[in-house]
């Protein structure tokens, strides 16, 4: 069990996690699934992307996430190039424009611990420094996003009792769910884990309020950030 939890913001101009069902025009999850997660942090820490992913399989990974700003979604024009055929690129003339579906103005809270202690001292460390070996992106390698540690908590097992839950939720996490009027609430089922071969093994339907407000509700796995100014309540996707 997890005994402390290191908190991060990371934001940007625009976010896209690309649903992997949508073809022609693609379209964005509202936050990064655990899957992009993984990877941001292993930009951070300099992981290589062809096995960073072995890093942060669940048994040696925990991993949260909260909405900080207002999911707004646009949906912008992208000139994209077949550069594979192309001999050289300014002799490249043939353009498909793409209408891809962007998050604007994303901004995200993320909970991390892990059972490496070398590994998570290492995120720490660069976090504190405000360092990363790779340029973190969001979701696509030019939607850059900038970070900033939160701090080191404890991290302590909450009861099953109706609670304000901060971060984004598992369904199969909710024991009892206490919808709430002026509140907005969605689900989307994401990927939450790969594999060796780098397929995903593992998808969950996540619940989330568009606002980035708590969802009330008894659930399970759920744990209490003790951050001193205001505890934040969690569930690990």
């Amino acid at each position: 069990m997890p005994e402390s939890v290191i908190v991060f913001d990371v934001w940007g101009d625009y976010a896209h996690f690309r649903k992997n069902y949508s073809t022609t025009s693609p379209l964005t999850y509202s936050f990064p699934p655990r899957t992009a997660l993984s990877g941001l942090i292993g930009a951070i820490a300099g992981l290589d992307k062809s096995d960073y992913f072995r890093q942060f399989f669940k048994d040696a990974a925990n991993i949260g996430c909260k909405i900080m700003k207002p999911v707004k979604k646009v949906r912008i024009g992208e000139n994209l190039i077949d550069t594979k055929s192309a001999v050289k690129m300014h002799l490249i003339k043939n353009r498909t424009q793409i209408r891809f579906e962007f998050v604007k103005d994303p901004n995200y809270r993320i909970y991390f611990s892990h059972s490496d202690e070398k590994f998570y001292k290492n995120i720490l460390d660069l976090l504190e420094s405000h360092q990363s070996v790779f340029t973190p992106c969001l979701g696509l390698s030019q939607l850059l996003c900038n970070f900033q540690l939160v701090g080191e908590y404890d991290l302590k097992e909450c009861g099953e009792d109706v609670q304000n839950i901060d971060s984004v939720v598992p369904g199969k996490c909710i024991l009892k769910p206490e919808f709430e009027e002026g509140k907005e609430y969605f689900s989307e089922v994401m990927p939450c884990e790969m594999g060796e071969e780098r397929e995903v093994t593992d998808y969950r339907e996540i619940l989330f309020e568009r606002n980035g407000k708590g969802i009330k509700a008894k659930a399970k796995n759920l744990w209490v950030v003790e951050n001193g100014e205001r505890s934040e309540r969690i569930v690990f996707l």
